[in-house]
């Protein structure tokens, strides 16, 4: 049976990047969906232009498999809505991980996360939905990272670490051992988390402290 081919929502890096890592894995992708299009990086690419959202009724959720493209810098709240909005229509989102990345055999990574280029997820971890482990992002033994989370490019969490839900973690930023990062809270890049951290806040310094609540 052929695989259905796949579909990209948005046209910024984090689409292109993914691209290029399911071409990788030798997937068909049909184009790209965007709002916008006049600054796409993704069409320097020569990925076709399929339309808005609206455009993506022509294709039925039985017929294609969705990857969302959109990134997060300061919160992951536009690729959670995103998400949960084509899932109720009854579209898929596959897991897509990159051939370089290195992921235990027993670890759960939900549906529609992305593992990308270099990442390492050791023993024991569990990886909820749709989330992003980013470039050469390492997550050590035993860590429990909430839904639609961003692990963002060369972080590092060590092990027993546990996260809630849409938590962004900035890149280079370190979290020591046996902690929790609350849900929706944002760790800036270059940070070192040395304690708890409670929902719903902006964390950042080496140590950490709180610069605000969200």
């Amino acid at each position: 049976m052929t695989e259905r081919p796949y579909i990209i929502l948005g046209g910024g890096g984090h689409a292109k990047v993914l691209y290029w890592t399911l071409v990788a894995n030798g997937k068909q992708v049909l184009g790209f969906i965007d709002r916008e299009t006049k600054d796409a990086l993704i069409l320097g690419t020569g990925l076709s232009y399929l339309g808005d959202d609206n455009d993506l009724k022509r294709f039925p959720p039985n017929e294609v498999f969705l990857v969302n493209g959109i990134g997060s810098i300061k919160t992951t709240n536009p690729r959670e809505e995103i998400y949960n909005r084509f899932r109720e229509m009854g579209y898929e989102f596959p897991t897509v991980v990159h051939p370089s990345a290195i992921i235990s055999e027993d670890c759960l990574v939900g549906n529609g996360s992305q593992i990308m280029a270099g990442a390492v997820i050791q023993p024991g971890c569990k990886i909820g939905e749709n989330c992003i482990v980013n470039t050469r992002a390492c997550i050590d033994h035993d860590c429990v990272i909430g839904g639609h989370s961003h692990i963002a490019s060369g972080a590092v969490i060590s092990g027993h670490v546990e996260t809630g839900s849409g938590v962004h973690v900035g890149a280079g930023a370190t979290v020591i051992q046996c902690l929790r990062i609350g849900s929706h809270s944002v760790v800036g890049a270059g940070s070192v988390v040395i304690r708890n951290v409670a929902d719903e806040l902006i964390v950042a310094g080496t140590p950490a402290i709180t610069i605000r609540h969200l």
